[in-house]
């Protein structure tokens, strides 16, 4: 909890020793749902896309167990993004959560070896390799209990996430990692906040390099061959407020906002210093008898570079948005989700299309719980 002082405090010491971005696989976001609302899931995810977005809101999920998949190509289908989760009701006020992501990049030819002894290309000598980001999260999740212990303070609830990572680039390098997530979630009248805050006590990645492959190929080309080393994680705080509204008998629309705020210097965000930088995330949810639904959302604002400058204006920069939208149906305990999204605008079509699935069994009668659908219930009944 006593990371992020330190870190603003020192800004220059780590961040020669910390890139400014490290583990972007895991800042991509799980579940169509949260990629559709631009990510903004920090107060409203209830589900068990919770390990991820915040497991402190595993105490919402409804039902004692429930899974989820999801698969997605991006860069022309270079690289594959795959997410399984699942949570489980321990008892009456904590869940536990477990979560797998993956993104590799597969069959990376090696020509190293394409030029025989002769100086002749030779195709048959290539190889292949893969490249790949894994996570393995561990998530808990409790109410805050008072009195004798046995009841629970309505809507405040505190989790965890314990992560284990492991990066490896072929036969070449490989990296393990680990770090700790620590979230809050709070429920005020007809308000949802939570707070994230990611890597709080810094992630570590060792990584270990087989010098022996490398040695060839880099003194060929004059670059010095890379060492073993030790990368770090800087927190990132996210803070969120969401709330329903009910805008008729059958349509209710759920609006969602984030703050993300990251500490390892001047970011090309929003608002930007050479200590933090903070980017907001929004999103909407609409949904029509709780069964079908249409979500948007609109993030990454940046600072572009125009490089034909406008002589009128005298513009060398523009600021852009990512807008995102999505579509769900849920099927009692079936739930299917679409995202249109992107992820980083550089392919002949920038939009990726994500599918994820959510599956349910043995619904849970009465206990503590602040999930959606109960919340949806109370407004409707205070208007």
């Amino acid at each position: 909890m006593f990371c992020i002082p330190l870190f603003l405090l020192s800004p220059k010491l780590h961040g020669q020793s910390s890139p400014k971005y490290s583990n972007e696989f895991l800042a991509i976001g799980v579940g169509a749902r949260g990629l559709a609302m631009s990510n903004a899931m920090t107060s409203a995810v209830d589900d068990v896309t919770a390990v991820y977005w915040n497991p402190a809101a595993l105490t919402d999920i409804e039902y004692r167990y429930e899974f989820s998949l999801q698969h997605a190509s991006y860069f022309g289908g270079i690289a594959n993004y795959d997410y399984v989760g699942f949570a489980y009701a321990i008892d009456e006020g904590s869940h536990f959560g477990l979560s797998l992501i993956r993104l590799g990049i597969d069959e990376i030819p090696d020509t190293r070896f394409l030029f025989n002894s002769n100086g002749a290309i030779d195709y048959s000598q290539i190889q292949f390799f893969t490249s790949s980001d894994i996570a393995l999260i561990l998530s808990y999740a409790r109410g805050v209990t008072f009195g004798d212990g046995r009841q629970f303070a309505p809507g405040l609830t505190f989790g965890a996430n314990f992560k284990v990572i492991k990066r490896k680039i072929g036969p070449f390098a490989e990296g393990w990692g680990f770090g700790l997530d620590v979230a809050a979630k709070y429920r005020l009248h007809k308000w949802d906040l939570g707070v994230m805050l990611r890597d709080v006590t810094t992630t570590f990645n060792a990584w270990t390099v087989n010098q022996e492959l490398l040695d060839t190929t880099f003194n060929q080309t004059g670059n010095d061959i890379p060492g073993n080393s030790l990368e770090l994680t800087l927190p990132k705080m996210q803070l969120g407020a969401s709330r329903s509204f009910t805008l008729s008998d059958k349509i209710d629309l759920l609006t969602s906002a984030d703050l993300v705020f990251t500490f390892d210097g001047r970011r090309n965000a929003l608002v930007k210093s050479a200590v933090v930088s903070m980017e907001p995330q929004l999103g909407f949810e609409f949904d029509y008898e709780d069964r079908f639904f249409l979500r948007m959302g609109i993030g990454n604002f940046q600072r572009v570079k125009e490089f034909e400058r406008d002589l009128t204006t005298g513009e060398s920069t523009f600021w852009s948005f990512q807008p995102n939208m999505g579509v769900g149906i849920y099927l009692d305990d079936f739930v299917i989700d679409y995202a249109l999204t992107d992820i980083g605008n550089v392919a002949e079509s920038p939009y990726s299309h994500v599918f994820s699935i959510k599956y349910s069994l043995e619904k849970l009668p009465g206990l503590y719980s602040q999930n959606k659908r109960k919340k949806k219930k109370e407004a409707k009944d205070e208007n």
